[in-house]
């Protein structure tokens, strides 16, 4: 059975890898991320995933499409996919020294065109962190196109000083939910 992915991210092909899931195509989906008018982050995240894997299924006839979405929350804020060192450095400042959730929807739509859907929710207590670690760390480009303005998988994770949840789904694909979802479609795990 052939598995579509609905995204261009290097680190969901990455730990799809590490459980053994090969994707046949990398399909991404190009949609408004904009968030509706007092839009909760679950349900943002919900409807982007969704969203994505309504737009790359047909094209697809007959594959599974795998598609995500995460968001960071502080509070009902939802964070945005840091465009620049300054959005880096605007979106540290808020989660320093605080807790925040991380939401990682995940959508599959099976063989038949069935579409079944997850929600990890791991939340992340970052440390204290001083306007220099601010800076130095949105001058090292980590950052940049992340959703919250840091990649946790790489030198964000020595902020974290607890995490309740999913760390690959603050990374960007809950392994736990979207292999559950991928065995019920068809897709043979071991």
């Amino acid at each position: 059975m052939r598995l579509i992915l609905a995204s261009a991210s290097p680190r969901r092909l990455d730990l799809l890898a590490r459980i053994g899931v090969e994707v046949a195509a990398v399909d991404p989906a190009e949609i408004d991320e904009t968030p509706l008018a007092h839009e909760k982050p679950a349900n943002y995240a919900r409807r982007i995933a969704a969203a994505k894997a309504a737009i790359v299924a047909p094209r697809h006839p007959g594959a599974v499409i795998l598609a995500a979405d995460t968001v960071v929350a502080a509070g009902r804020r939802i964070l945005p996919k840091a465009a620049d060192a300054d959005a880096v450095r605007a979106c540290m400042t808020l989660l320093a020294g605080r807790r925040h959730h991380v939401l990682s929807a995940v959508t599959v739509v099976d063989a038949s065109g069935v579409a079944r859907h997850r929600l990890s929710d791991s939340i992340v207590t970052f440390g204290p962190l001083s306007t220099a670690t601010i800076a130095a760390y949105a001058a090292s480009g980590e950052g940049v196109g992340k959703a919250g303005g840091y990649a946790i998988q790489g030198r964000a994770e020595a902020f974290v000083r607890a995490l309740a949840g999913s760390h690959s789904g603050v990374v960007g694909l809950p392994l736990f939910e979207t292999r559950a979802l991928l065995l019920s479609a068809g897709i043979p795990l071991g």
